[in-house]
């Protein structure tokens, strides 16, 4: 049999995989059919009915009786479907649909922050009914701007109970302290007393909510959409690498959105990439240059004073014995700051005592970077999103994968609901996002990594599970603190045939390995005890 069927919208035959969705085919011939509910990465509800067709033909002659949600019917060989477009039925049933959204919802639209990005005001406009048949004497009414967690807040009269924000919170997150209360005309969204909604991802159900009944506290009642200037951006706070849209107006950064992308965070980010911005326009932030005078007080400087002053002193240290200067450059650099620090230690100041570093480490961490992370590549075998994914087993170490790369944690979850994947973790005890995960926690007290990944090098359960295809051992940099468990990594990786992933804390720590910021490596990932690759970086640098 095939895998294959070749169908009809509004008369235009297709040809897609077997299993995909009417709303799916229609997108690929570019017909758009409203929708609220539906979402690429939500497993389909049917909820809203605003996509409704008209079915004619289901391939075997007989038509349905009556018009069908294209968000959860699956394309059939020969089947025929029309849309708003081709249709009166479908059009008629999705004027009803939007009539009946439109008896209780309020007229916010001039204050509503979702107002000017709105898809009901535009499908309202493009597939609604000029008046309306009904009259709701009494309209459904709420106390406004309910608090559901410090960020956000709920208008419940707004809500079309598309049920986004739910499934989100259910399938995606994990959290599933938001759902849909009451039923029939007294049915909303809500929280539960005792379990309010605390998750490190509830900003998405901000972005995704179609109607601006799900807002953020941080961007709310402060502008409007079409006085903004968005800008693609990369979160700085984790090592994940998400994409951000800026949004901001008079140099001011208003709000940060989740970016589209398939290959690292998909359509998602976590609360702190969404709304730990404030920093940028902190009062005590530096701006200008300051001097410490003799006395040890600091006042401000031109540039030229600082630069020269900063001269004078890298100087000075320079002319006394070896080892006087060095340089540390902190996790949050962009990698082209990175590589300029590198450079400009090397050159200007003769040394390689440079780091990035500020945390507890160890000349077994500056090995294992050296050797197993820089030069690695997606094309040479470094561990994608993708692989992450896809991995039948993933076995954590130093890390707690929610809290240093929540990103991560939402591909895993992925994994285990549409493949099944088995997580093990070795950490004192088990975190929740270990529970989110169902992952099988290996007790281990502080500092007995290495002796449990060691021993598995010999035989075990664990062992066995990394030789699956595709198994992946995820490292975080607490590691460095205990003597001898990247070196134990390794030999497991090798024994097993895992590939190996180093997940730090900062955005800016990757780059700044592969920028050259320790004192045995030069960019690129040359060792600075080989003299070929220092002829090679002294040939390139001039």
């Amino acid at each position: 049999m095939t895998d294959q069927v070749t169908f009809t919208i509004d008369g235009v035959e297709v040809t897609v995989p077997k299993g995909t969705l009417i709303i799916r085919a229609a997108e690929q011939l570019g017909i758009e059919i409203p929708r609220f509910c539906d979402h690429p990465l939500l497993e389909p509800a049917g909820a809203c009915r605003q996509c409704l067709v008209d079915v004619p033909d289901m391939g075997n002659g007989r038509g349905m009786p009556k018009p069908a949600a294209s968000c959860t019917t699956t394309a059939m060989e020969g089947m025929v479907v029309k849309t708003q477009h081709t249709s009166e039925v479908a059009k008629d049933a999705q004027e009803g649909i939007m009539e009946f959204l439109l008896i209780n919802h309020p007229l916010d639209c001039p204050v509503c922050d979702k107002g000017g990005e709105c898809p009901l005001q535009n499908q309202a406009m493009s597939t609604g009914r000029t008046e309306t048949r009904m009259e709701a004497k009494d309209k459904r009414k709420y106390k406004k701007a309910l608090p559901i967690s410090s960020q956000v807040l709920l208008d419940r009269e707004r809500c079309v109970l598309c049920a986004r924000c739910t499934r989100f919170s259910d399938q995606i997150a994990g959290d599933p302290f938001i759902e849909l209360m009451e039923r029939s005309a007294l049915e909303q969204v809500g929280v539960y007393e005792d379990e309010p909604f605390e998750s490190y991802f509830s900003g998405n159900t901000v972005q995704i909510c179609p109607v601006g009944a799900l807002t953020g506290t941080q961007y709310r009642f402060r502008s409007r959409p079409f006085d903004l200037v968005s800008s693609p951006s990369v979160c700085e706070h984790c090592s994940a690498g998400c994409s951000q849209r800026s949004d901001h107006r008079r140099g001011k950064v208003l709000r940060r959105l989740a970016g589209d992308d398939p290959a690292v965070n998909e359509e998602w980010n976590c609360d702190k990439g969404r709304w730990a911005m404030s920093y940028i326009d902190a009062a005590d932030r530096i701006t200008k240059p300051l001097v410490r005078e003799e006395d040890g007080s600091l006042r401000e400087a031109s540039w030229p004073e600082a630069l020269r002053r900063a001269a004078a002193g890298l100087g000075k240290a320079g002319d006394n014995t070896s080892g006087r200067v060095g340089v540390l450059t902190g996790g949050r650099l962009t990698v082209e700051d990175a590589y300029a620090y590198s450079k400009f230690s090397r050159i200007a100041l003769a040394t390689n005592d440079i780091d990035f570093r500020s945390r507890p480490h160890s000349t077994e961490e500056s090995e294992f970077l050296a050797h197993a992370v820089a030069g690695v590549y997606p094309s040479s075998g470094a561990v994608t999103y993708e692989d992450l994914e896809k991995a039948p087993v993933v076995l954590t170490a130093g890390l707690e994968v929610e809290e240093e790369c929540p990103i991560a944690i939402l591909r895993m979850r992925k994994a285990d609901r549409q493949g099944g994947q088995r997580v093990h973790v070795v950490a004192p005890f088990a975190t929740r996002g270990t529970e989110k995960l169902g992952a099988n926690l290996i007790e281990a007290l502080p500092g007995e990594d290495a002796e449990l990944l060691d021993g598995w090098t010999r035989g075990g359960y664990v062992r066995d599970a990394l030789a699956e295809d595709g198994a992946v051992i995820l490292l975080g940099e607490r590691l460095a603190t205990v003597e001898g468990a990247f070196s134990a990594a390794v030999r497991l990786a090798r024994a097993t045939g895992a590939r190996l992933a180093w997940i730090p804390r900062r955005a800016g720590d990757r780059g700044a390995v592969e920028a050259g910021c320790l004192p045995g490596l030069l960019p690129g990932g040359g060792l600075a005890s080989y003299a070929a690759d220092r002829d090679q970086l002294a040939e390139y640098w001039g």
